[in-house]
């Protein structure tokens, strides 16, 4: 897309449909109150969009649409995007913050995102993997990464009873996590909350960190067997 390309909203909005159908002049504008994009402005006051302009509205969708990010975490990727492609592959696999998650996703929004069926959906749901918000019928944001990651490994032969292994094993460290911070969240204070929250964030990185490498090393070893 050359660089001395310059599209108004709608021009904008009929490049990307293809890709992002609910993409809309509303959404496009919320992305620029909340300081996502910046495009220039006409004499007359109208927003062009340059080629990097689309492209960056772009790898914002896709960020939505395929990880399921809350803006602010997607924000920060964009520096990373901005000095290439690879680097924001890299941080893709980032574990989630636990601030704001992200908008609540109702069960037809979860099939549609994740492109189970009813069925797959009802079962990973009877084995733990998928759970509802507490007192609700929605799930939570990350909700829609479980699900994606389980159609794509539901479509390489394993089966819903295969992956409660992985609930199991994030149950056991949650419970090992809270643990730790349960002084805190006694204090029933602001502070004392925002303290175990940092330090969860932190902890969870690490654990984060050990399983990729655990998993790593383990799989290397089976493939030299």
């Amino acid at each position: 897309m050359p660089e001395t390309d310059s599209f108004s909203i709608g021009e904008v909005i009929n490049l990307l449909r293809d890709d992002f159908p609910d993409v809309s002049v509303s959404k496009i504008r919320f992305l620029e109150s909340q300081g996502l994009i910046d495009p220039d402005r006409s004499d007359s006051g109208y927003r062009q969009f340059g080629g990097d302009d689309v492209a960056r509205l772009r790898f914002i969708l896709q960020q939505q649409r395929d990880h399921f990010l809350p803006l602010k975490v997607i924000k920060s990727k964009l520096t990373l995007w901005e000095r290439g492609e690879e680097s924001a592959r890299a941080v893709a696999a980032a574990p989630p913050t636990l601030g704001d998650g992200g908008q609540p996703l109702d069960r037809d929004e979860l099939l549609k995102r994740s492109n189970l069926s009813n069925g797959q959906l009802e079962e990973l749901i009877d084995v733990g993997l998928i759970r509802p918000v507490p007192g609700s019928d929605v799930y939570p944001a990350e909700t829609g990464v479980v699900a994606l990651e389980a159609k794509r490994l539901l479509d390489l032969g394993l089966e819903p009873r295969h992956l409660r292994s992985i609930r199991l094993s994030a149950d056991r460290e949650v419970d090992l996590l809270s643990h730790m911070v349960a002084p805190l969240l006694k204090a029933k204070n602001a502070e004392a909350r925002t303290r175990a929250r940092d330090l969860l964030e932190t902890c969870s990185d690490s654990v984060h960190a050990m399983h990729r490498a655990l998993l790593a090393a383990d799989l290397r070893q089976e493939l030299t067997r």
